[in-house]
């Protein structure tokens, strides 16, 4: 390929393997307006429902209080990740347990003035139980303050090993009640897990949650793995491997641990990318020394060239609605960011900075496309607007790469590099779109090439 790669990047073998990661479904059951749920705090003020004002938010996190659901066990352990969940979002700032007041919740109704001293917001209760059958029952309660007055009551049923995932659940619904939109805490993240040394590189394909828990490796390393990709609406992971001669795209199905070859077209298959209905795939084929973006059909109705092989057309991304494609072209003599209609015309030059643009990705909410640039001051990802406008930068490294936007558009991760004595170090880290909050996510070995999927259903 004539693009010229940055050290340790896109050009690197690729893997496979089996795994099934499907856990427990959780059953909700509203506690609000009846069944048996305790009484309901009296309304204050004016008894409007609807959510905390987040106002300035952005500036001053809004401080919540996370009553423990236990002092031990599950209950404890519930509780701790919702309120992770909330502080590493940058928009709340959980409030030391330490200086909760003894007996604030009364026959459970808050005790208000004890929480408004602390200058709470919002009030997070709950409670653990046997549910019987092996079931746990876990029941929170999201209180306004302010308006004394509960906001959302929610009682769920699930296997103990779930626990987790109930936590990110009750996180999201905590998140949006007091932000107004969807949250982004029970998803999930596939990556590459990088190990081995220098000269002998072990790269398997891996998913783990948002946060880092609950790791799974999803090939053993007999094969390198690379450029992994969320299914949007299905349980499947993209990635390209040379499991045969040449790079090619496969589907890891996450229900069944089944992999199989996309397709097998020109000189090799790379860059994935999911239609945001999940039916088909964005992929570049190479030939004769170019590279053209195509699109596949997951149900096996061939394929359709969108773009020539006269330049070098890569990592396609589709924008949330489907109507149009970023990717990145050297075209115009070097890597640069192309938009174009889905049926390949229209393309317009988005990117003119004085350097080289790479891996763009569409933000699910619209309005920004992330992207890797690297120049004379070296390696940063940044984020504008479709149309080229506002460009600007969050991060910048020795070498970082490949963003990835969560659910709900507001965070984005990618992976950063570091010279060590003995090569290299990769860590995801994720940060908001502001350009703020960056926090390291810890994985099990060095990581790479993230994506964030949908939220779980």
């Amino acid at each position: 390929m004539r693009f010229k790669m940055p050290p340790f990047s896109r050009r690197r073998i690729l893997g496979t393997g089996a795994a099934s990661l499907i856990g427990p479904a959780a059953f909700g059951q509203s506690l609000l307006g009846g069944g048996a749920a305790p009484a309901a705090a009296p309304a204050g003020g004016s008894g409007d429902n609807s959510a905390i004002s987040v106002s300035g938010a952005q500036n001053a996190p809004i401080p919540i209080a996370i009553s423990p659901f236990d002092t031990s066990g599950v209950g404890a352990q519930i509780t701790g990740v919702i309120s992770d969940d909330l502080s590493h979002s940058g928009l709340f700032r959980a409030i030391d347990p330490s200086s909760f007041v003894p007996n604030s919740i009364n026959n459970g109704t808050p005790v208000w003035q004890n929480w408004n001293i602390l200058g709470a917001q919002g009030l997070v209760t709950g409670d653990i139980s046997d549910a019987g059958g092996g079931q746990l029952r876990v029941e929170f309660r999201l209180w306004n303050v302010q308006q004394q007055q509960q906001v959302q009551g929610t009682a769920y049923t699930t296997t103990p090993d779930n626990w987790r995932r109930i936590a990110h659940i009750i996180a999201d619904t905590v998140y949006q009640q007091m932000i107004g939109e969807k949250g982004y805490f029970d998803s999930r993240v596939a990556y590459i897990s990088e190990s081995g040394t220098t000269t002998s590189p072990i790269r398997r394909l891996a998913v783990m949650d948002y946060d880092g828990a609950n790791n799974q490796f999803l090939t053993d390393g007999s094969s390198m793995a690379i450029s992994p990709q969320y299914n949007p609406s299905r349980q499947q992971i993209a990635f390209v491997s040379f499991q045969s001669s040449s790079a090619r795209v496969y589907l890891f199905d996450l229900q069944s641990g089944r992999t199989r070859q996309v397709a097998s077209y020109g000189d090799m298959t790379i860059g994935p990318r999911f239609s945001p209905d999940g039916n088909s795939l964005l992929m570049s084929v190479s030939r004769n020394g170019g590279a053209a973006i195509v699109r596949v059909n997951l149900d096996g109705g061939g394929m359709t060239e969108l773009t020539d092989s006269n330049s070098i057309n890569v990592t396609p991304c589709y924008s949330p609605d489907g109507s149009q494609i970023v990717f990145n072209s050297d075209r115009d003599g070097n890597q640069q960011l192309f938009v174009m209609n889905a049926d390949g015309s229209g393309a317009k030059r988005i990117s003119y900075g004085p350097g080289r643009y790479a891996e763009p990705c569409w933000s699910p909410r619209g309005d920004l496309i992330a992207y890797t640039f690297w120049g004379s001051g070296g390696f940063s990802i940044g984020v504008m607007a479709p149309d080229g406008s506002g460009e600007r930068v969050l991060s910048q490294g020795f070498l970082v790469e490949d963003a990835t936007f969560c659910p709900n558009g507001r965070v984005i991760m990618f992976y950063r590099q570091n010279p060590t004595g003995s090569g290299h170090d990769s860590r995801l880290v994720t940060i908001g779109i502001d350009g703020f909050n960056e926090r390291l996510v810890t994985t099990p070995t060095y990581a790479s090439d993230p994506s964030w999927g949908p939220l779980l259903a």
